[in-house]
């Protein structure tokens, strides 16, 4: 058994050499995030996050390999490519003085504020979809920045990514939904499209930022793959 002992960051460095590898995963959450732990309700308390590493049960769940410009790697939880790129990329360079969700809340507000929609094209095991977007969310997980729960119904062992399409947002949607995502409540809404797919590419008339498990590794043109059954997890019974 392998234990991480971090944040959403820590778990997508181990799940690098960890993936499809025969051995167990505990996470003793730290760090700021949290993401990834909100979906199996891993607690917090390290008392209870050790008794979970020692005695939890054991759930089999799916990883995602993105390739993209720049590399390839695993991811564990969310990724995405667009606007949610750049906000992962501002919150990790600011102090996360005041925890992961009011960081990542400024960040996304900062970002929106300069942040120019592009036309992407996005194929869903062979569903294209083409319009002016602000991001694309590949979910495995179900929380990203933060505390958001922004797929509410993604399930990490059903071997299919929830893929959120959001649309071309003004002002006024961003400031009436954001504070709804922290409560799952955001969907349905007219100017977002949720899909589901094993197999999900990316790519714009300029290069998006690439984001996975909160980390900015590249750029698109991007593929994201399920990897079935890859990773065992430690959970509370």
């Amino acid at each position: 058994m392998i234990v991480a002992v971090g944040g959403d960051g820590t778990v997508n460095e181990v799940v690098q050499g960890l993936a499809s590898r025969d051995a167990d995963l505990a996470v003793i959450p730290r760090g700021t995030g949290w993401d990834f732990v909100r979906t199996y309700g891993i607690p917090r308390r390290l008392e209870d996050a050790i008794a979970v590493a020692r005695d939890g049960a054991k759930r089999t769940i799916d990883l995602g390999r993105a390739t993209y410009r720049g590399g390839e790697s695993y991811f564990a939880n969310i990724a995405s490519a667009g606007m949610s790129g750049a906000i992962a990329k501002r919150a990790n360079a600011t102090s996360k003085a005041l925890g992961g969700k009011a960081s990542y809340a400024w960040a996304t507000v900062a970002v929106f504020a300069r942040w120019h929609n592009d036309h992407v094209l996005v194929t869903i095991d062979g569903q294209r979809r083409e319009a002016r977007m602000h991001d694309v969310v590949v979910a495995n997980g179900r929380y990203f920045g933060g505390g958001m729960m922004i797929c509410p119904e993604a399930e990490p062992d059903d071997g299919l990514f929830d893929v959120l399409l959001i649309g071309d947002l003004t002002k006024r949607d961003l400031l009436l939904t954001l504070p709804k995502t922290y409560k799952g409540r955001h969907l349905p809404h007219p100017k977002a499209e949720v899909l589901r797919g094993a197999v999900v590419e990316i790519d714009a008339p300029h290069p998006l930022p690439v984001e996975l498990d909160g980390e900015q590794p590249g750029t698109t043109p991007v593929r994201f793959e399920i990897v079935p059954k890859a990773l065992r997890l430690k959970v509370p019974r």
